[in-house]
């Protein structure tokens, strides 16, 4: 019997962090097997309900109050693939996160691992809210992309 392991690109060369999750979705018979098709179209606008569209907007009214610039583009763009995982992977002043999303083709499984590190009181202050609905909005942003890649 092989014992049981987890890992993920999410936490390679990270020592400690400040928040972590993973979100498992269910993989239907028919879609690919490619991580970076799935990272992409988790992230894309079309796998967004209204509701986390509307909720990201607000985010990106609210951070420069604290003092934080808008996120620059493609900060959600796949950076690596290695084997059945997708990295996603941004450093700012404030907090550095990191994303794998995981195809477990023999187990019908699509995994999604964030891992949050602080960087400054800015980034606490910014994600200790964020932190509270991340897991739902994720879990919504993985059942659009697992919608829109069925239709394929």
């Amino acid at each position: 019997m092989v014992e049981p392991a987890f890992r993920s690109l999410a936490l390679d060369g990270v020592g400690r962090f400040d928040y972590g999750d993973v979100v498992l979705v269910s993989k239907p018979p028919a879609t690919t097997d490619d991580p970076r098709v799935w990272a992409e179209t988790v992230f894309s606008r079309a796998a967004a309900p209204a509701w986390v569209q509307a909720a990201m907007g607000l985010r990106m009214a609210l951070a420069p109050l604290i003092g934080l610039r808008s996120a620059p583009k493609g900060v959600f763009e796949v950076r690596d693939v290695v084997g059945d995982e997708a990295l996603i992977a941004f450093d700012d002043a404030h907090l550095s996160f990191r994303c794998g999303v995981a195809v477990d083709a023999a187990a019908s499984v699509v995994r999604l691992t964030t891992i949050v590190t602080f960087n400054d009181w800015r980034g606490r202050v910014y994600f200790t809210p964020v932190s509270l609905a991340h897991p739902i909005v994720v879990h919504a942003m993985m059942r659009g992309a697992r919608r829109i890649l069925s239709a394929r």
